[in-house]
């Protein structure tokens, strides 16, 4: 199935302290608008906060609330250093989860890293707003969304409620 986010609204949020402050550039953000506007998709927000659980569940809500974004995707602070807290600050703001997107990310990435097992980011609704945590490296980000891209159009979709059947053309 070839990956079609064409019209979709995508936020992207990168979340690391050393990126925030300006310490580092932020790769993996750019790494994430760049496959998904290949895609079709248009980056409606980008911004970057530190690892306050807080603050990002803020900015989630704003995006999914507020911009009414189709889709959220962040990027850092899924490890298990003690600051990493995006799945916490995720869980505090979905209504519904949707397990087997990092499910199946994990698990086809296991097999070229061992790291994939200590990945914690989920992925969940809230309103119309799919929210997807991936993880902080541009390489990471890169392998998720090679496994994860061919169910994202599909899922905006439904949560557009405009469903279509498999193979059926896209109409925006």
């Amino acid at each position: 199935m070839t990956p079609n986010l064409r019209g979709a609204r995508v936020a992207i949020l990168t979340l690391s302290d050393t990126v925030s402050r300006g310490d580092h550039t932020d790769t993996s953000g750019d790494a994430i608008a760049e496959i998904v506007s290949s895609h079709g998709a248009e980056v409606v927000a980008r911004d970057l906060l530190p690892d306050d659980q807080a603050r990002i569940a803020e900015r989630l809500r704003s995006y999914a609330d507020e911009l009414e974004a189709d889709l959220v995707l962040t990027t850092g602070g899924s490890g298990v250093a003690p600051r990493d807290v995006t799945p916490e600050a995720t869980l505090q703001v979905v209504d519904r989860l949707v397990p087997g997107i990092v499910e199946a990310a994990r698990t086809q990435t296991l097999a070229r890293t061992p790291l994939a097992m200590v990945a914690r980011g989920v992925a969940g609704i809230r309103r119309h707003t799919l929210i997807i945590n991936l993880p902080g490296s541009p390489k990471a980000v890169r392998e998720w969304l090679d496994v994860i891209l061919p169910a994202l159009g599909h899922a905006v979709e439904l949560l557009r409620n405009q469903p279509r059947t498999w193979g059926e053309p896209h109409k925006p």
